[in-house]
């Protein structure tokens, strides 16, 4: 079973840069999108199905043009959750939910705090959001939460840890509700399989960071304990450019 999440900075934009065709060969099972910033009408489903996506789940900000989730998938769920069901959090479209058989798989995008009104923000929708998933893990033991998080967990996760210390997605604040985030039940995927530094899932189209792999590692697959036997493979799939994210890629047993 193979699982991607991709926060591709607008689906449309992603698609004209050849999302689809990339999606064909990496052949994942499910895929969990974070920032389409389109409505349902505007993404064009028929391509996805054309590359054998037939079950497509959309929720979008009620802004156009912002945020907005999704969850694509070759294997037909048998319940889908759009939201959380808090509604400040779900005005922007950042939570949506697939279950399946054996396992629950969401994709999340966290706010960024891009001002002190949206840190505000940012850090009330974690506080909320980690009552929510642990409530979550109790209906679903199998659960996997997938996305944009929008914080680097440790120095080793962004190229600068000492001068961005102070910046949001590294403040020791929201790195602590990562931590704890973590510790309440939940398995960094990736590093059960890589300790390196300078793994990075996003770079700023500024001063060619991508090319100096001047990044931060913002994007998780994070696990329940109950599937961490089943753990094939965690990895990030720096080559794709389709965004100023690329793909993560999880592979269960």
């Amino acid at each position: 079973m193979k699982i991607l999440s991709y926060n591709v900075n607008g689906i449309r934009a992603a698609m004209r840069k050849g999302l689809v065709q990339w999606l064909q060969q990496s052949d994942a099972d499910i895929i969990g999108f974070q920032e389409i910033k389109a409505i349902e009408n505007q993404i064009d489903k028929e391509s996805l199905r054309q590359a054998g996506y037939h079950y497509q789940y959309w929720f979008p900000a009620q802004r156009k043009g912002y945020s907005g989730t999704g969850i694509i998938s070759k294997i037909k769920p048998v319940n889908v959750v759009f939201g959380t069901g808090i509604d400040y959090m779900d005005v922007e479209g950042r939570n949506i939910r697939a279950d399946f058989e054996d396992f629950s798989f969401m994709s999340i995008y966290l706010p960024s705090g891009t001002n002190a009104e949206r840190l505000a923000f940012k850090f009330r929708y974690m506080d909320d959001f980690l009552d929510y998933a642990n409530q979550l893990k109790k209906k679903y033991p199998k659960l996997i939460i997938s996305g944009d998080y929008n914080i680097c967990h440790e120095p080793r996760d962004i190229h600068d840890p000492v001068r961005l210390q102070h910046v949001s997605g590294f403040l020791p604040e929201e790195r602590a509700w990562l931590s704890a985030f973590i510790d309440g039940g939940f398995i960094d995927s990736f590093r059960e399989f890589d300790l390196r530094s300078g793994q990075y899932t996003w770079w700023s189209y500024r001063a060619a960071s991508r090319a100096r792999n001047k990044g931060w590692r913002i994007d998780y697959h994070l696990v329940s304990p109950a599937l961490q036997s089943h753990l094939k493979r965690s990895i990030i799939l720096s080559e794709a450019i389709h965004s100023d994210h690329c793909p993560i890629l999880l592979e269960i047993k």
